[in-house]
């Protein structure tokens, strides 16, 4: 499989009457990438690389070719720019050599003859980063200690060796998608460009060629000397995070790193229970908030998935609670992650009478309007040993009114909510009237 990979000089043989087969001759390996910088967006398959390289150009015009065979690089994207002796090299025009897929060529004039250190900057896909959480929850659910990872994979053709790792949260805009220019080969699948009267002095050719599997493992391992820490910084509307280090990224390449880890976060154990969305269940989630309060609020914090495990005895012994997933969670955010059904806490609703009444007669003595009056207990049971609250949404059609000693908030038009803390092992009942308006009774 053809890929990008480090550099090497090809002195053109190119003359007048020479075949084809004898183009070029007298390959000398240069050393590879001297750097390259990954810059990943999680809201797109989308990825920056910036790559610089040490180059020896010769005084006048010089070609560089550029191949993405068997990668999903887009050739559109692709830029190169002299980061030494800037404004004495200058690239003359970009071509798409006929009968050669999947390479473009620079033609370079340069004023200046030795080494050059350049920049190489395109767009690929295949490359992509997540992000999933730890929480462990104390016995008394109060506390919690929460961790946060990223696990980056590579699946786009190509190997990146000594690589700087950047990962972007934020939703970007694209026009047409990468992996997809990647396949056609050309810009916008045009054909291919006509060919140019050659220059008198043949220009040296600089390609991308394939490096040993040995070197690569050799800055794999020593990439994993040491653990890498993770920098945030926030950049307008996206968040930046900087993986620090370098580290070798061969296709097909997945790692998982550690972003942060908070101890102390205040959490509350907390139930919701509403029949038209759950049945007659009550849903257990714990919340927190993504603020300096609760020991977080540094950063916002990736969409991903998350497993929460809890203090289940004195010694530590920890018990799997369940996994949820959670979305963008910005700064000063309340969380709230549904880990499911929970038959240790019990709210039963019961229908314990109802009367019609204020009923009202048209001139032919039909009913043209009528209140419909119910009464309804909710039973609330706690079985754990811990203290939780509930949170009771109740939803009514029509003009009702709702009468009750019960502390309560309308949620809209259609639904009130009981919140009610319950102790360890605590039962207790509400009741609640209400009453709803039917025909001409109801309000106009």
């Amino acid at each position: 499989m053809k890929t990008i990979r480090p550099l090497s000089l090809i002195l053109a043989g190119l003359v007048l009457g020479a075949s084809p087969s004898h183009a070029r001759i007298n390959v000398v390996s240069l050393p590879g990438r001297d750097s390259v910088q990954l810059t990943i967006y999680n809201s797109a398959d989308l990825t920056l690389v910036k790559e610089t390289r040490a180059l020896t150009f010769r005084k006048g015009l010089n070609k560089l070719e550029f191949s993405w065979a068997n990668t999903l690089i887009d050739p559109t994207s692709v830029e190169f720019r002299a980061l030494t002796a800037a404004d004495q090299v200058e690239v003359l025009d970009v071509s798409f050599p006929p009968r050669v897929t999947n390479t473009l060529e620079w033609r370079i004039n340069s004023e200046f003859a030795g080494e050059v250190t350049v920049e190489i900057r395109y767009f690929t896909s295949g490359i992509n980063w997540s992000a999933d959480y730890v929480a462990e929850v104390n016995q008394t659910e109060k506390l919690m200690q929460l961790a946060g990872y990223v696990r980056v994979n590579n699946n786009s053709g190509e190997d990146y060796e000594n690589a700087q790792v950047r990962l972007v949260v934020g939703t970007i805009r694209l026009v047409e998608d990468i992996a997809q220019l990647a396949r056609q080969g050309r810009p916008g699948g045009q054909p291919a460009p006509t060919v140019t009267s050659a220059p008198a002095a043949p220009a040296p050719v600089v390609m991308f060629r394939r490096e040993s599997g040995m070197a690569l493992a050799k800055a794999t391992a020593a990439s994993e000397s040491r653990p890498r820490e993770v920098v945030k910084e926030g950049l307008s509307e996206y968040f930046l995070y900087t993986v620090e280090g370098r580290d070798t990224i061969p296709n097909g390449w997945a790692k998982r790193m550690p972003s942060f880890r908070t101890p102390g976060v205040t959490i509350a154990s907390y139930y919701k229970f509403e029949t038209e969305q759950w049945g007659n269940q009550a849903m257990r989630f714990l919340r927190f908030k993504n603020d300096k309060d609760s020991k977080l609020g540094n950063e916002p914090l990736p969409d991903g998935a998350v497993r929460v495990f809890r203090v289940a005895t004195a010694d530590q012994l920890y018990a799997y609670v369940g996994a949820t997933s959670v979305k963008y969670i910005p700064i000063n955010e309340q969380v709230e992650l549904e880990l499911g059904a929970d038959q240790d806490v019990l709210i039963k609703p019961t229908l314990m009478n109802w009367e019609k009444t204020n009923l009202a007669f048209d001139q032919s003595g039909n009913v043209k309007g009528w209140n419909l009056k119910e009464t309804w207990k909710l039973e609330l049971q706690n079985s754990r040993d811990i203290d939780v609250t509930v949170d009771i949404r109740r939803n009514f059609q029509g003009d009702w009114t709702l009468t009750t000693t019960v502390a309560n908030e309308k949620v809209d038009a259609r639904k009130i909510k009981f919140v009610v803390p319950l102790k360890s092992r605590e039962k207790r009942d509400i009741t609640y009237d209400v009453v709803t308006r039917h025909g001409s009774n109801a309000t106009r």
